[in-house]
């Protein structure tokens, strides 16, 4: 298993960056900058590429819709390149309220848009010239989809450090995650309880494997997890505490509060959990602007389950349950208030592999 550590888009980028280089010494072997719309992940991924050595970089994610396929490429490429060859690109399609409402594109048949950009994508590292006809992208665009009729077939003119680059997604609904374990090197699941994901996944896994190329190889399974590492002896109870509130209130964001009725992921995601009746009232609690009242309708068992927060000896069977499950990557998400605490959990994590 890899452990690594998110960057948040709404985190200080300066003192992140500090932090970076002692989570590094600490043994971190990932670093994955998010993105919303927030500041950009690439210049970020950029600056961390000058000032690492040996961890992998991980974009987490970049949102299809508001780049070319062919963009994407070339930035991942350079990316790899900046970095030594220890970049992955991570991809999702985001949703219609960011999509649509910050980048002003159609958020519009998603599955599709992913499968064409991870092939597009494919080809450019290869050097190989563009050329691409599908239901979503024409590469070159000709007269007839209102192009000029001037544009010509071209591949990348630098030469990557590697042909294939990992590609990783985020997936959570049936149909999209049989897609990834089909077309991707890794997967990016959320909110992810060890113990029930083979209800919300495991038949849509096993369809898109049985599609898998095998020169791809096993699939990534990348769960980004919040991250608290207290004291076996209980003098850490109060801030634990802390960290499970704080993470109950972003999980009721996301379960009530992102989209609207019947067009919710995280949501949908929960029902399939088993925790419907829970599911459906903390997102009706929650639009209904009762936002500290859905987070406590939360199940504790559901916050738990999904989170490294605890004791040390509850996170090392946190922990284990999450390799049990097939997780292959974990992406901590250090919660402590101070840079050192930060630091100090992360090794505790990684002196329990």
């Amino acid at each position: 298993m890899r452990l690594g550590v998110t960057i948040d888009y709404a985190e200080d980028f300066a003192d992140a960056a500090a932090e970076v280089r002692r989570l590094e010494g600490a043994g971190a072997e990932v670093f994955a900058v998010s993105e919303a719309y927030s500041f950009d992940a690439v210049s970020r991924l950029g600056y961390l590429a000058a000032i690492t050595r040996t961890a992998t970089l991980m974009s987490s994610i970049l949102p299809i819709y508001s780049r070319t396929p062919a963009l994407l490429a070339m930035t991942a490429a350079g990316l790899d390149s900046l970095s030594g060859g220890r970049f992955e690109l991570g991809l999702g399609s985001s949703g219609p309220q960011v999509i649509e409402g910050f980048h002003g594109v159609p958020f519009a048949r998603p599955l599709g848009h992913l499968r064409e950009t991870v092939d597009i994508c494919r080809t450019v590292w290869r050097r190989e010239r563009l050329e691409h006809r599908g239901r979503e992208y024409t590469v070159p665009l000709p007269r007839e989809q209102g192009g000029t009729g001037l544009g010509k077939p071209l591949k990348l003119i630098n030469r990557p450090v590697r042909a294939s680059i990992p590609v990783a997604i985020a997936a959570l609904t049936p149909r999209a995650v049989e897609q990834t374990a089909e077309i991707a090197d890794g997967w990016f699941p959320f909110l992810y309880h060890p113990e029930r994901a083979d209800e919300a996944w495991g038949a849509s896994l096993a369809a898109g494997a049985a599609r898998r190329d095998p020169a791809l190889g096993p699939l990534d399974v990348i769960v980004g997890v919040p991250l608290f590492v207290g004291r076996d002896d209980g003098s850490d109870d109060a801030l634990i505490e802390r960290m499970l509130s704080a993470y109950r209130e972003r999980m009721a964001l996301y379960v009530g509060g992102m989209g609207a009725r019947g067009a919710n992921f995280y949501t949908d995601l929960a029902v399939r959990y088993g925790y419907g009746a829970d599911a459906l009232r903390v997102q009706e609690l929650y639009l209904a602007g009762e936002k500290a009242a859905a987070s406590d309708a939360l199940p504790d068992d559901f916050v738990l389950a999904t989170s490294l927060i605890g004791r040390a000896g509850r996170v090392r069977e946190r922990l284990q349950a999450f390799a049990a499950s097939g997780v292959t990557t974990v992406l901590a998400q250090p919660l402590a208030p101070t840079a050192g605490g930060r630091v100090a959990s992360f090794e505790a994590l990684r002196g329990m592999l």
